[in-house]
Order: structure tokens, then sequence, then C-alpha cells
């Protein structure tokens, strides 16, 4: 092969199953803030202020940025940020409005967008305003960590447009009153359309839709079929770094991993991933991809996330079950319970890691408390240990599953709610078609079973699993596993555990982590890091899981700009280009 480019052709895409695109509206509920909606759909037509990721490292990439570098007061609490004078579509300049318009709407209607915590942005902020037509000011209530500042807080901003500032009546004016942004933010959320809902009838309009198809980014969304079918254009407009060199991206939806492998095998998608557990890592190095069973013409390229993996447990459920969730002791057998150290040996085949707490272990850094990296975690692998637990705390562990024998609040006892003769039982719902995540769980609960804990496990659509069991106050559900997890961007608690947070998937609250939570937010030290990761890490809030690259991408051989590979999982499809075969 040379690497002499050509410009235009197509490429396809085909998805992870069961996750397709739901909402188009950058301003994302909890129960759909996740990669596939944002970082891979919304963020290639509407550029947030700060682009997460710069050459594969964990930083923010300025050149690709809407704003410039923060600028700090002599206070250390307010910052000033200049808007770059890029273009909408529609010929206006992308300007210090259109982030006060998104500023309004989240001071507004905070809680229902998936990155607000209650007590954090906006609700940290004494005042923000538009101080030039290209500059706006954020003045905080008091000095934080300004790298917690820029990348947890700032990057949750996407500027909005003007043509978007409207109602069903006709055009309004939320970015001057924010008394208008509730109707604005109805208005735009039922152009948006249900965002539970399976079916894809609703987003077939959303590329002829006047709102969505004013966008800032290289990409414009052509078209989105009743089968999830997503093509992307170039947008003929666009005036940031980086043009497109594709005439056309296509993202195809698939309904298993054995779909995912035939359509690589058949040639008719160009990027698409290895189905876990079918490529082997025979050098211990999940970073590095090994033999590739797709032969030459594809590259592997294993996408290694900041991220962690764990499976939610459901405190707020309102039976007896959430009883037992809400004992510490139960969590920590659940978690002794879990053998890692065996889902990414056998599971994922060397491609895999077990992940010990709060913080990714992957891309190594001195974020990781060197306390819970000695110990491999405060509730590493131990049934023993799980079942000592359990006999401690008031279960005959002689039977499976075991039988409460003491209740009660005191010492010895079983705990709150948990009546006499209760059974150590929980249903477990987790992601369908992902073979491997289907064999961890058998693994889990056939390990858990020897322990005296019952898992009863039901596969359930991805789609339907994330937007059923999720925050919430009551849910019924009691355990749930997505395959995933959370990606940071700085590996702080107040997303997945503050109290009330809209992604704390396990509806946790506790005072004690709160106020740790609020440590790691005021300063860079590590101390404080570590502390609130030690602490979560023995809670036990969820079960931590093994983590492994997000997906072992294959990339076409002559498709060429597809890496670094960014950690924090957003795409520059932008980038993407086919060069000439020698032949």
């Amino acid at each position: 092969m040379t690497d002499k480019p050509i410009k235009g052709g197509v490429a396809t895409w085909a998805c992870l199953p069961g996750f397709p695109p739901a909402v188009i509206f950058p301003f994302t509920p909890g129960e759909r803030f996740g990669v596939r909606s944002l970082y891979e759909f919304q963020m290639l037509m509407y550029r947030p202020l700060y682009w997460l990721g710069r050459d594969g490292a964990p930083e923010i990439d300025y050149d690709l940025s809407v704003g410039e570098e923060p600028v700090w007061d002599e206070t250390g609490r307010t910052c000033t940020v200049r808007i770059k004078p890029w273009k909408w579509s529609n010929g206006e300049t992308v300007c210090a409005d259109n982030v006060i318009f998104w500023m309004n709407m989240l001071k507004v209607k905070g809680p229902k967008f998936g990155a607000y915590s209650e007590g954090y942005f906006p609700d940290n902020l004494v005042s923000f305003e538009k101080v030039a037509d290209d500059k706006v000011s954020f003045t905080f209530d008091k000095a934080y960590s300004k790298n917690w500042v820029l990348l947890n807080q700032l990057t949750m901003i996407t500027p909005m447009p003007k043509a978007w500032d409207r109602t069903a009546a006709g055009p309004a004016d939320a970015t001057h009153d924010i008394g208008q942004a509730e109707a604005v933010y109805e208005f735009l959320m039922a152009e948006n359309g249900d965002v539970v809902e399976e079916d894809n009838s609703h987003r077939t309009r959303w590329a002829g839709s006047p709102v969505w198809s004013v966008v800032n980014g290289p990409w414009r969304l052509k078209s989105y079929t009743e089968e999830g079918v997503v093509t992307f254009v170039p947008n003929e407009h666009y005036s940031g770094p980086n043009p497109p060199h594709l005439d056309e991206l296509r993202q195809v939806s698939t309904t298993s991993d054995e779909q995912q492998y035939e359509l690589l095998q058949s040639g008719d998608v160009q990027v698409g991933f290895l189905p876990p557990g079918m490529g082997v890592q025979p050098d211990g190095d999940p970073t590095k991809g090994g033999p590739n069973p797709l032969g030459d013409g594809f590259q592997l390229e294993p996408q290694i996330l900041f991220n962690i993996n764990f499976m939610a447990v459901n405190f707020s459920n309102p039976t007896v079950a959430g009883n037992m969730i809400r004992q510490p002791y139960v969590r920590q057998a659940l978690q002794s319970c879990f053998d890692q150290e065996y889902g990414a040996r056998e599971v994922y085949q060397g491609y895999g890691w077990s992940q010990t707490g709060s913080i990714p272990v992957l891309p190594k850094s001195d974020l990781v408390s060197p306390k819970i990296a000695e110990r491999g975690g405060f509730w590493p692998f131990d049934l023993e240990k799980a079942r000592q637990l359990l006999a401690d705390n008031g279960w005959d562990v002689s039977a499976s599953p075991a039988v409460c024998v003491r209740p009660g609040t005191g010492p010895g006892e079983a705990g709150e709610g948990i009546p006499a003769g209760t059974e150590l039982s929980f249903s477990l719902r987790y992601w369908e078609g992902r073979p491997s995540l289907a064999r961890l769980m058998a693994q889990f609960r056939d390990d858990a079973a020897k322990a005296g804990i019952e898992i009863r496990l039901e596969e359930v659509m991805g789609s339907v699993l994330v937007a059923e069991d999720g925050p919430g106050e009551k849910r019924m559900w009691q355990l749930s596993c997505w395959g995933g997890g959370w990606v940071y961007n700085y590996p702080t608690g107040e997303n997945l555990f503050q109290s009330g947070a809209a992604c704390n998937f396990s509806n946790y609250r506790d005072a004690k982590a709160d106020e740790l939570i609020a440590k790691t937010v005021t300063t860079d030290s590590l101390e404080a890091l570590y502390e609130y990761q030690e602490y979560i890490a023995d809670q036990a809030p969820v079960i931590f899981m093994p983590t492994f690259p997000r997906r072992l991408f294959e990339v076409a051989g002559n498709l060429r700009g597809f890496s670094p590979i960014n950690p924090y999982g957003l795409i520059n499809p932008e980038n993407w280009y086919y060069v000439e075969d020698e032949s």
C-alpha cells in the first residue's frame, strides 16, 4: 500500500449492539447520557466549548475547542473564556450569547442534564455573564481546582445557536431572559422526541428539522432511517480546523456481536470491532493489538478509555432487596464474589484488567491510591471472605441462598428491614447480545452461589436496560449491568457518587462520601483524591468489574487517520481518509 490520500469515499461504521443514538439535543438527560449519543453522534454536529482528548492523551485539545484557554483573575474565582468566531451553518457567528443561552438552560433545567450534580455547576456559580460579544466570564462561590473546573465543569457546555431559541409559537429569547428557558427547553425536547422510546420513527425527522440542521461541527445529519442507519455528510459551512476528507459517514446498527463480525468479514463495513473473547492478547498488554483473526485486511486498534466498569446496585429499591443492598457488608460480599482476574484472563482473552476502585487503572497515572493498588482493591475475589461477612451479620450460609437467622439492627444482626427467614437473593438484569458479558455474568452467579448469594439472571436489550435501570426513586430493579461504566474527564466522584447526581446510577447517598468528594474539587492534592477513592472502594456503592478496551476496533487497511484513539471516547471521522492500493 501507499499513503497517497484519496479525496472522498464512504466509510461505514458498525456500531455496538442495542445502542442507537437516542438524543440529538445536546442537553442529554441522565438515562441517555453516554458515549453513543454524545461523543459518537452529537459532537460531530455540535461542538462543545472544550474538546476532550489531544493526540491520544487525556487533556484538552484547544485547537478543536470552540473556547480558548480560560484566563483566571488573581482571586482564583473568576475565569474568562474567549469564544472563537466559528460559523453556524446558517451563517451566524458562534458567540458569547450562544454560551449564555446554554447556561440559562442549565441554570433552570440542570437536574434534567446528565452531567449535573447538585451543588456543583452551575449551582456553585455566583454569576456568569457576557462581557463582550466573544467573551464570557464565570465567577465561582470559592476557589476550586482549576484542573477540575476546566475538565469537569466547563466541558459540560455546548454553545447553542440563536435558531434554537424558540418555542412552538415562534422565536423566543431565553438567551437574555432566563424566565423563557423552561418553555424553550420543552420545545426542544419535543423536537427531539421521546428519549426512552425505542422506535426510530421520531428520529427519522431529525435530518430535515429546521432546528437540528443548524450545526457548527464538521458534519451534518443527512438521514436517520427506521432501521437505525445514521448517515452524515460534510457541513459545507464548517469553519473550524480539519474539514472532512470523506463524502459520507454511515453508522449502521447491529443486533449482536456475531452480526458485527459477519459484517466485517463480508467487507460491508470499514470500521467495526472484534467481539470480546475472539481476540487474544498473548503478551498480557491490553493496550496493544494481538494477532488479528481478520488478517492483514484490517488494523486492530484497542480503544483504551479513561474509564471504569461496574455493575449498579439499586439503593432506592423499596423492597427487602433494597434493604439488603443498603447494608455495606452485603455489597462487600457481592464484590468479593466477583472474580475479575478470571474475567480479564479467560473471558476477555488478555484484553482486560481488574478495576480496583473508582479511579481508572489505565491509562496509567499517579491518580490511583497506592493503598488500593497494593491490595488489589479493598474487596478482591475471596469466596471465604464473602461467606464470613454474611455469617458474621446474621445469615446461615450452610445453604444457598443463605437465610437470615438474626434479624435486627444490632451488632451481628442482618440490618434494618430484613426479616427472619429472608433468602439472600437478587435479580441481575444485563445487556443481551454480548456472549462475553453473558459468560462473565454466569461466572459471577456461580461463584456467588458458593458464598450463599443467589443471582437470578435476565438478559435485556441494551437501550431498554439503561433507560429503565438507572437513577430515580423507588425503581424496582435490583442489580443491573450494561457491560460498561463511566468515562471520566477528571476522576472526582460528583457525577457518579454524589448524593442526587443525575448519573448516580445506584442512587447512592452517603454524607461522608459527599464530604470527601467536596474536598477533591477544591484542591489538586492527590491525598484528597486517595482518601475519597479508598472510602468508595471500601463502601462498594457499585460492584467493580474487569475493565477492558471499550472495543477492539477493526479498521479497513486502506483507511487512515483513525488513530490515535481518543481516551475519552470522542471520535474525529473528519480526519479519516482512504489511500490508494499499490495494485
